[in-house]
């Protein structure tokens, strides 16, 4: 965990089988995700990238910064810029997120 004023942002292993779906492919599928709290942003699940169908994805030249997450890289699908992101080198507060892809759509698959 890690912790500036009033900024809190943990890590941990997800007991759950998440899905990302985009047009109807499944991208990744994983039941070893990881789970991001971040405060002030909906909870993210970093899925690793043996879990993610990366021949179907496009780097992108885009780039952000978070001062508590590091530098992340994008990925694209035809008509759908910047859909996934990774931290290649985050910072070692969340380490752990480390070439984990996260999406902006993930389903959490039950039963």
């Amino acid at each position: 965990m890690t912790s500036t004023a009033g900024h809190t942002i943990t890590v941990e292993p997800a007991a759950v089988h998440v899905r990302a779906v985009h047009d109807g492919q499944v991208l990744a599928e994983s039941r070893r995700p990881l789970v991001l709290r971040e405060t002030g942003c909906p909870d993210r699940y970093y899925l690793p990238p043996g879990d993610v169908r990366t021949e179907l994805l496009t780097p992108s030249g885009t780039r952000t910064h978070c001062p508590f997450k590091g530098d992340a890289s994008y990925w694209s699908r035809p008509g759908a810029a910047d859909l996934v992101w990774a931290y290649p080198e985050p910072r070692e507060q969340v380490a752990a997120i480390k070439d984990h892809f996260c999406f902006y759509a993930t389903d959490v698959v039950t039963g």
